[in-house]
């Protein structure tokens, strides 16, 4: 077993709400990427909502009815590689584009974690805002930037 696991995040603004029409597709195809996800070689974890299915009821902006969250525990930046963009979840994410608006500052973010702890939504929120403010670096980092799982003792 590995000390540390990898967490992500990823928020994202809707270009309409999700009973919306412009939605329909998206909300849709959620059972089929989460399944994917979780029988993928590894996954750990993902954040859920209230109703347990997904975390699409998941607001981290309360002022922001439109602002999703995802977030997700994994055993490597390479297992989260490998489902983001070389499984049938890619089919879905070229499409983020259709029900997702471009998002200016950075959306999605990842750190290490010692293996058996889950993020919190605050946790979450805090690593995109350490992106935000100082780029990628060991407590906030992106697959373009990523870094190494801590030696010895895993540090949240």
């Amino acid at each position: 077993m590995t000390e540390s696991h990898l967490a992500q995040v990823n928020i994202g603004r809707i270009v309409a709400p999700l009973d919306s029409p412009e939605l329909a597709d998206f909300v849709a195809q959620q059972p089929e990427i989460n399944a994917l996800a979780d029988r993928s070689p590894g996954f750990v974890w993902r954040m859920v909502d209230g109703g347990g299915v997904d975390a699409t009821g998941i607001r981290p902006d309360g002022n922001d009815d439109l602002l999703l969250f995802n977030c997700s525990v994994w055993e490597s930046v390479e297992a989260l590689r490998n489902f983001t963009y070389h499984s049938g979840h890619l089919r879905v994410l070229s499409r983020r584009r259709e029900w997702f608006r471009r998002m200016a500052e950075a959306h999605q973010a990842m750190w290490w974690i010692p293996a058996g702890h889950r993020p919190t939504v605050a946790e979450a929120m805090e690593r995109v805002a350490m992106l935000r403010e100082h780029g990628p670096g060991p407590q906030a980092f992106t697959f373009r930037d990523p870094y190494p799982a801590p030696t010895g003792a895993a540090q949240l």
